[in-house]
């Protein structure tokens, strides 16, 4: 089987070190590919119900009511009573192979497993039952910034998922001091194959009976439609029958797709060039309607009122080039022509999430920040907080001035009621101590 290669190549050294040492680090990710037979996806006893089990790896968040849920990388779904956020309970571990996404519509839980589209009921939060599978709903998809794909188009059909595992090399270069690179202090990254993989194959306000996602969220809910992206498309399927989902219409969307948020009746997905806006008026058939580009990197929204937040984040080959690490605010008075109207800087940022007038932004391993944005255009003179000593991906704000944020290190929940002081209730550590 055929390796592919990733190289990053990174400038680690300052002015200084570099006019004296003229060393560089080369920092070359590794993909190894493994097969997935569908056969073994689909097989009985593939998706196995389990007790509760310790965060390892710990992705998506999505809470409707009392009960939360969180999305085990590639493994499954943790199944958490959090009627008291002092003390969530861990309920339930469902085992779902290639789980990245999921939401939930009244007693029903939608989570994908590769090409798959799983259907639970979780009625009895500690014995969800499999209900439906949507066989080849997805052809392909990218999961912390590793593609994946499956032959569905071979003419014999499909028989196998390719996958990768990611190995780190680090070596130490003698490079060249005049070698005309132009790096001058600050990480410079390359990406000389980020479509590798493919080389071989061509919650939000107002939904009632749904629950709430974070800003990274690939799965949306609108009425009785739920939109899942994947890198490419927006896949729709009809839910008006939460038990037996259909598969509707496929809306290419174009490449490096990210996320997607809805607001009132617009969607606005998120990719590695800018922010897509769709008029939803009717959720059965979205339209898009404008386009707003960024220099290529990572890209979650949110959005209030007049005003959508874009977090653009630097260094890492699966998000671009770009060496800016910002927060772009959006004026979106017109779906039609969007315009950017102010950027800050901002450290490493990942989801963010608002609960008007407080927008939070996580700052990966820099942390968790909170602003005013009662006056959008000032709110890098009025930051509320800024917590540190955490890694934070992805946050969700509620009503009720619960906060829940996770990240590689854990889950935690605050009481923002004082939003000047949060208070920390509870946290759920990872397993793991390779933070």
């Amino acid at each position: 089987m055929k390796k592919q290669l990733l190289f990053l190549l990174m400038a680690v050294c300052g002015l200084t070190s570099c006019e004296d040492n003229c060393q560089q680090t080369q920092v070359s990710r590794r993909l190894n590919p493994f097969q997935i037979p569908l056969a073994q996806l689909r097989a009985a006893g593939s998706v196995n119900v389990r007790e509760a089990m310790e965060l390892e790896k710990p992705g998506k968040i999505y809470v409707r009511g009392n009960v939360l849920f969180i999305n085990e990388i590639k493994k499954g779904v943790h199944i958490i009573d959090n009627t008291d956020p002092k003390n969530p309970r861990n309920l339930s571990f469902i085992e779902i192979l290639g789980n990245a996404d999921i939401a939930v519509k009244g007693n029903v839980l939608y989570a994908d497993s590769y090409t798959d589209f799983l259907v639970f009921d979780i009625s009895q939060p500690t014995q969800p039952k499999l209900l439906n599978r949507v066989e080849n709903a997805f052809t392909s998809g990218m999961v912390e910034g590793v593609n994946w794909y499956s032959d569905l188009y071979n003419p014999q059909g499909a028989s196998t998922i390719t996958d990768y595992t990611v190995t780190l090399e680090t070596t130490v270069v003698e490079t060249d001091c005049d070698g005309g690179t132009g790096w001058r202090g600050g990480p410079v990254f390359m990406d000389f194959m980020s479509l590798g993989a493919y080389s071989q194959n061509s919650g939000s306000p107002g939904n009632q009976g749904s629950g709430k996602a974070g800003s990274m969220a690939r799965f949306a809910i609108v009425d009785n439609i739920l939109y899942a992206v994947t890198n490419q498309n927006m896949q729709l399927f009809d839910i008006s029958a939460p038990a037996s989902p259909n598969k509707g219409k496929s809306v290419s969307l174009g490449w490096g797709i990210e996320t997607i948020f809805p607001y009132e009746d617009r969607l606005y997905v998120g990719s590695t060039t800018g922010v897509q806006i769709f008029s939803n008026a009717d959720p059965t058939n979205p339209i898009r309607v404008s386009t707003l580009s960024h220099a290529r990197a990572c890209d979650p929204v949110v959005v209030h009122g007049n005003y959508a937040y874009v977090t653009l984040r630097a260094g890492e080959s699966t998000c671009g080039t770009s060496q800016n690490n910002q927060l772009d605010l959006i004026d979106v008075t017109s779906m039609y022509s969007p315009k950017l109207v102010k950027t800050f800087s901002m450290q490493n940022p990942y989801g963010l999430g608002i609960n008007y007038p407080t927008l939070f932004v996580c700052e990966g391993n820099y942390g968790l920040k909170s602003f005013d944005v009662s006056d959008p255009l000032q709110l890098d003179k009025k930051m509320l907080n800024h917590f540190k000593g955490m890694n934070a991906f992805d946050v969700i704000p509620l009503s009720n001035k619960l906060l829940m944020l996770v990240g590689r290190d854990g889950f935690y929940q605050y009481d923002y009621s004082d939003r000047n002081n949060p208070q920390l209730l509870s946290r759920i550590p990872v397993r793991r101590k390779d933070i």
